[in-house]
């Protein structure tokens, strides 16, 4: 915990951290400000409830997919800080153009005509902003942090991360549209300013070119990235963690709307239970492996979040027995019998996940050459939204041929098994890492 708090009061860290937060918070406080709106204002339907939520999901991911590479390049290239700045500042007038969207959508004007597409284009903006925000936030983590320090800040930027989405989910369930609408744009120019006192952080390796030929920089990022054994296992387990996360999300605002039954209150509390048991989950694996990156637990992590999403489906299922006949406030859904358990299911299921995910992003900054952590990040970046993409394009078409939410459930248990096998792949190869290097270090002793 000294380690923790030392590395927070610091410049080398607090100031990317804070920035970091005010990015997820306003992420989420517009995604979901615009998603409870239209599934609770607009659409009354579950199938076109599901849709828009994974179109909107779908739509902030695309920009990870066609432009990480160039935000890789960019971030190993460039002086870090200084992108950083450029970002925030951009997030500004994207944060706008959404908050337009937001109060037209209040006022009904123009709701499915204008108001809606034009917070589609404000997301998928800055779904952009985060491609190009995502890989520093890591990568610049070595550069500033001694090694002791970089699991810590890993964890402390991921448990960061889901504080921050806790935050915004809250807010977004609970406050009126026209607030999110300004709340959004403040935040931007708060994390701008915070941005400015981020400590530069030049290349590592100047003077390399840009290669702004988009899908050919991928191909090759990806595979230059790949052949490194623990981070190919750790990029594609990610990726299935991700995948999952893609179709919970998507799944909780119609689940708790059709399914439960409850408010769109309640579909916040969902995502903030879901928040908080990363973020537990972050900070605790950093406790059990002392500092040091590792996948010992990933397996078993994994395994356990997928317990737990077959529990919350049962408990679905157990539910609908005894549905409600009008939608619940927080209070009376708590009142609910088994709201408890669906609770606990749900922190079960974001705490394994936390301890999952934590130490593989490690793997990508400390497994690589410091002068291309940044391009490891956006190859990872590159797979995970194609796979999340792939997901939502899943849920989609589940959804569309009938498939109620509450089955879709089991299709992030199955995933979970995938998860489980490359992360026993990856703890496999850090093994034989760990012994060739110790190999090499008695050879030269």
């Amino acid at each position: 915990m000294t380690t923790l708090t030392h590395i927070l009061r610091s410049r080398r860290f607090g100031p990317l951290f804070a920035t970091q937060l005010f990015n997820a918070f306003n992420d989420n406080l517009f995604k979901n400000a615009m998603v409870l709106f239209v599934v609770y204002s607009v659409y009354s339907s579950e199938s076109a409830e599901a849709a828009f939520s994974a179109l909107a999901s779908a739509l902030f991911i695309l920009p990870f997919v066609l432009l990480s590479a160039l935000a890789g390049q960019l971030a190993d290239m460039r002086d870090k800080a200084r992108i950083i700045r450029i970002v925030k500042a951009a997030e500004i007038a994207i944060m706008c153009v959404g908050a337009a969207g937001l109060v037209m959508a209040w006022q009904g004007m123009a709701t499915e005509a204008v108001a809606i597409p034009l917070m589609l284009v404000a997301l998928t903006a800055m779904g952009v902003h985060s491609t190009f925000f995502g890989p520093i936030k890591y990568a610049i983590l070595p550069q500033h942090l001694r090694s002791d320090e970089v699991l810590a800040g890993t964890g402390l930027v991921e448990a960061g991360t889901y504080i921050a989405i806790l935050a915004g989910t809250i807010i977004a369930g609970w406050i009126p549209v026209e607030a999110s609408a300004v709340g959004v744009v403040l935040v931007a120019i708060a994390g701008y300013f915070t941005s400015r006192s981020v400590p530069p952080a030049p290349p590592v390796i100047p003077g390399e070119k840009l290669d702004w030929h988009i899908v050919r920089a991928s191909v090759r990022l990806v595979r230059d990235t790949m052949h490194v054994r623990e981070v190919y296992y750790a990029i594609l387990a990610i990726s299935f963690f991700w995948t999952i996360g893609a179709v919970l999300f998507i799944q909780f605002p119609p689940l708790a709307k059709n399914v439960i039954m409850a408010s769109k209150e309640v579909a916040s509390l969902f995502l903030v239970v879901f928040s908080v048991g990363v973020a537990i989950g972050s900070v605790s694996v950093n406790a059990l492996l002392r500092g040091r990156v590792s996948a010992r637990y990933a397996p078993a992590s994994v395994i356990v979040m997928g317990l737990f999403v077959v529990a919350f489906y049962f408990v679905c299922r157990m539910w609908q027995a005894d549905q409600p006949s009008e939608l619940l406030s927080v209070m009376e859904f708590l009142a609910w019998p088994m709201a408890s358990v669906l609770l606990l299911c749900l922190l079960g299921i974001a705490v394994a996940g936390g301890m999952f995910v934590v130490p593989l992003y490690a793997f990508l900054t400390t497994k690589v050459d410091p002068g291309r952590a940044a391009r490891t990040i956006a190859a990872n970046n590159i797979v995970n939204s194609f796979a999340m993409v792939i997901g939502s394009l899943l849920a989609m078409g589940l959804s569309a041929a009938g498939v109620g939410v509450s089955e879709q459930l089991l299709l992030s248990a199955a995933m979970c098994l995938i998860s489980a096998w490359l992360g026993q792949r990856l703890f496999v190869a850090e093994q034989q890492a760990d012994a060739v290097r110790a190999s090499a270090g008695q050879s030269h002793s």
